[in-house]
């Protein structure tokens, strides 16, 4: 029997989850303080003691997702907004000699949908995306079980879709008016500061306001994917992607006044796994 250990690194805690190959059952996790205010040299060897500490003989390979933008084939991370002096650290190549084990190596996001798709609510589909909606708005591409990469791995970056180009909703220098600028918790915290908690933006008289804005760019995003890829499904995750729970069946309702006609809409779901995280870190080693 082999296993696969998968690393979720996040700006505060690392996550790390040792798995069977085959079932892919959890078989020992853990977490960990990512370390603050150092080089990043630092982190590197914050994930190497984590996976050191769940490694057993028969563990074959390691995954790592990492909150940022990452080159493929390489591995190589080309920058870690939340993570500093990050850039251009050549973590598979690192890892893969520190370990002398097989390392892959994705952007977060990516993992969440490759879990989602293969284990979690998307299962059985041909064509799923996953959307985490939190911090920022990160996404991915499942096609018959495989990530949609792209040709330089930055494929999937749905949170820098276009939604309304120039028309931020907030002030800011940022004239983007991207779909992050609109549906992450940070920009709805900026649209309705009264909020306390992401559930305020979306229920409650708190951000009343806000609801049918957000649900409609929600569907505006999702009409976009579906004229480009014609997903089964759409699967939401994050505190505010969860947080759309309540208005799955308004977001489905809507969406066909915004696509065209004959083009059936996917189906909308929220992420059923609680350890997408690190299982499709540790899944992106069968990729």
């Amino acid at each position: 029997m082999s296993s696969v250990i998968g690393i979720d690194l996040g700006g505060t805690k690392i996550a790390a989850a040792r798995y069977d190959a085959k079932t892919w059952n959890v078989q020992a996790d853990a977490r960990y303080d990512t370390p603050k205010g150092k080089e990043f040299i630092a982190v590197f060897q914050a994930i190497v003691d984590a996976i050191m500490a769940l490694r057993t003989e028969d563990t074959e390979a390691v995954g790592v997702g990492v909150p940022g933008l990452i080159r493929q084939p390489e591995g190589s991370i080309v920058t870690l907004p939340n993570i500093p002096r990050a850039e251009g650290f050549s973590l598979r190549e690192k890892l893969a000699s520190a370990l002398k084990l097989a390392v892959s190596v994705g952007n977060d996001a990516n993992c969440f949908a490759l879990a989602e798709a293969l284990h979690g609510v998307g299962k059985g589909r041909d064509i799923v995306v996953g959307i985490t909606m939190g911090t920022g708005v990160g996404g991915g591409i499942v096609v018959n079980g495989k990530l949609l990469q792209g040709s330089h791995g930055f494929a999937n970056e749905i949170g820098h879709m276009l939604l309304k180009p120039g028309e931020p909703p907030y002030p800011t220098e940022d004239k983007r008016g991207d779909v992050e600028q609109f549906l992450s918790g940070t920009a709805m915290g900026k649209r309705c500061e009264a909020a306390k908690r992401p559930e305020d933006y979306l229920k409650g008289e708190v951000c009343a306001f806000l609801q049918p804005e957000v649900l409609r760019e929600t569907a505006w995003m999702c009409a976009s994917l579906a004229h480009l890829i014609d997903p089964s499904m759409i699967i939401f995750g994050g505190s505010t992607g969860r947080a759309l729970a309540p208005h799955l069946s308004a977001i489905q309702k809507e969406l066909p006044q915004w696509m065209l006609p004959g083009i059936p809409p996917p189906d909308l779901a929220i992420a059923q796994l609680t350890n997408a995280a690190t299982l499709g870190a540790a899944l992106l080693t069968q990729e």
